[in-house]
């Protein structure tokens, strides 16, 4: 299957992952072929599972309360906070324009 642009702007905004040179548009193409493989493997019959471990008990232990009201001690470590929650940055990467993928994909 053809790696598109379009494809690739959406990925990145997805998943903020960056594919702006040969070698990320190269680790797609890999990954879109190993998609297109697991689509042949025939599951017919096979009844979908919530869990591999669904055939064994489970232990859970007691969610006991140790410490807490602990907010503003924790808070202290935040770069960035708005009320009582920490801020994260919008994305890991800045996106590229268009044209600038363009020519990765006729590079590769």
């Amino acid at each position: 299957q053809a790696v598109t642009v379009e494809v690739l702007d959406r990925l990145e905004q997805l998943a903020l992952v960056d594919f702006r040179d040969a070698e990320g548009v190269e680790r797609l193409r890999k990954a879109v072929r190993f998609a297109a493989e697991l689509q042949e493997v025939n599951t017919e019959g096979v009844e979908p599972m919530a869990s591999v471990l669904e055939d064994r008990c489970l232990y859970l232990r007691e969610d006991d309360v140790t410490e807490g009201n602990c907010t503003n001690e924790l808070l202290k470590n935040a770069r960035e906070k708005v009320e009582e929650y920490f801020v994260a940055p919008p994305g890991n990467i800045p996106l590229p324009k268009l044209e600038e993928r363009e020519t990765f994909l006729k590079g590769s």
